[in-house]
């Protein structure tokens, strides 16, 4: 069973920077990416990568401020966050599937294709 736990949430200033990482139970062979779902909103796709760490994709949203990197060596998961804004302000889940054959945008938007998440990590930006 894989397991994932987030860490690095917290509370920041508008334009302050957090990296979050998510530590993979397990081999971390698979296609992973970062949600987030704010209250009253619908979980959305922040960031992804590929297996191996060579294809990365990103929501218009966070392209230029956010980076998704990995280091499988360590079973780890990160996402760097820059340049924070009110707007990134939620829960984010750290989460994994064993393929995303279809490309990782598509992968992105389509949340249900993953088949595990962690249990997320709060952000909170303010103005």
């Amino acid at each position: 069973q894989v397991q994932l736990v987030e860490s690095g949430g917290g509370s920041m200033q508008a334009g302050g920077s957090l990296r979050l990482s998510c530590a993979v139970s397990g081999n971390s062979r698979y296609c992973m990416a970062w949600f987030r779902q704010a209250p009253g909103k619908e979980r959305e796709g922040v960031a992804g990568i590929s297996r191996g760490g060579g294809t990365t994709d990103y929501a218009d949203s966070v392209k230029g401020r956010f980076t998704i990197s990995r280091d499988n060596a360590k079973n780890t998961l990160y996402l760097q966050m820059n340049s924070l804004k009110p707007g990134d302000s939620a829960m984010y889940y750290c989460a994994a599937t064993y393929s995303c054959s279809r490309g990782i945008a598509d992968a992105l938007g389509n949340p249900t294709g993953f088949v595990y998440w962690g249990t997320g990590t709060q952000v909170s930006v303010s103005s």
